[in-house]
């Protein structure tokens, strides 16, 4: 997972969320925002995906709560399992934390998110959290990264192999920042804008 950055002019801070109720514009706005992607898994939201609107801590007071800073899109499944024990993970650390990248690490060797620190419990609680841990997802990213892998030796370099998934079929594209770990290449550069 990548720490998540929210633009101060984004005009999606200004769109209410709206409980129960149409959010069809904010939601387009987040897709925009995370380039497509999901906020937890990294992986390319799809047009059969169900797209949710994930409040990442569910018991702040309604102002907090459907605040822009605390709102992310998500893949339905990730938020259904993170709304039903976020009282058990306290406190969690943020996704917005400057050092957010330092405290969650990547393991190569199992291809999944760790706390660096095991004395870190805020990012011990975010990794169970949100799974980022998830065996079958660390399976998931070790075949992907084994067919990119193969894929890659066809092409000069890893920029241009990249360049091509972006441009050809993002929705193929997923697990960004275990891929610029593995890889040692800034892929989140190379992605446009949805339009």
């Amino acid at each position: 997972m990548k720490r998540q950055i929210k633009n101060a002019n984004s005009v999606a801070k200004d769109i209410k969320y709206l409980p129960g109720g149409d959010n069809s514009v904010l939601r387009e706005m987040l897709f925009n925002e995370q380039k497509g992607f999901c906020a937890y898994t990294e992986t390319y939201l799809g047009r059969t995906d169900q797209k949710d609107i994930d409040h990442f801590n569910p018991l702040k007071d309604y102002e907090k709560r459907n605040n822009y800073l605390n709102i992310f899109l998500c893949k339905s499944q990730w938020n259904k399992e993170k709304s039903n024990k976020w009282a058990d993970f306290q406190p969690v650390l943020s996704p917005f934390n400057d050092d957010f990248e330092k405290r969650i690490s990547y393991n190569k060797e199992l291809k999944f998110f760790e706390a660096a620190d095991e004395n870190d419990h805020e990012a011990i609680f975010l990794v169970k959290l949100l799974k980022l841990d998830d065996y079958d997802l660390s399976i998931e990213r070790r075949k992907y990264i084994d067919l990119t892998l193969e894929l890659m030796s066809y092409y000069e370099s890893p920029t241009i192999y990249f360049s091509k998934v972006v441009q050809k079929n993002i929705s193929e594209l997923k697990f960004i920042r275990s891929l610029e770990e593995e890889f040692n290449i800034n892929i989140w550069d190379l992605i446009p804008q949805p339009k």
